[in-house]
């Protein structure tokens, strides 16, 4: 299940499942550890069983009623296991957005998107060189009632 660990990022178990998503540089983890705890549109969750953190997801909510996917990792022993999956799925289901978003430069991670159902869109290649993928899943709209 989702929990809320923003009030906890400082913990090394966030902390290290923070270095899985972002650049293995430390000066990128400190950035993105001040970015979460100074914004308050971004949200940090964890999906916890048994007492035992195995995945993340940080995200932004936007005034448009969207979700923005920032950050996504689960522990390497826990990958394959679905917790990304669940995730993602969870934030559909609690949160409703208009829209979920990512963007990744990683074609596993783009493939991932799409098999939950997204559009993979690709942004072409950034300036390293290295293909970017913009990946959205659109809510369905409620229809209206007559």
């Amino acid at each position: 299940m989702l929990i809320d660990v923003k009030s906890i990022i400082d913990t090394p178990e966030v902390q290290e499942l923070l270095t899985y998503a972002v650049i293995d540089d430390p000066e990128a983890l400190e950035r993105t550890l001040e970015e979460y705890k100074g914004q308050s549109a971004l949200q940090l969750y964890g999906w916890e069983e048994e007492d035992l953190l195995l995945g993340i997801v940080g995200f932004e909510e936007t005034e448009d009623g969207s979700l923005e996917v920032r950050h996504i990792a689960v522990l390497p022993e826990n990958r394959g296991k679905g917790y990304a999956r669940g995730m993602i799925l969870e934030l559909l289901t609690s949160r409703n957005p208009r829209y979920l978003m990512a963007e990744t430069e990683d074609e596993i991670a783009a493939n991932f998107y799409r098999n939950l159902g997204f559009m993979v869109y690709s942004l072409g290649e950034n300036s390293a060189g290295i293909e970017m993928f913009r990946c959205v899943y659109e809510t369905d709209e409620p229809e209206d009632e007559e």
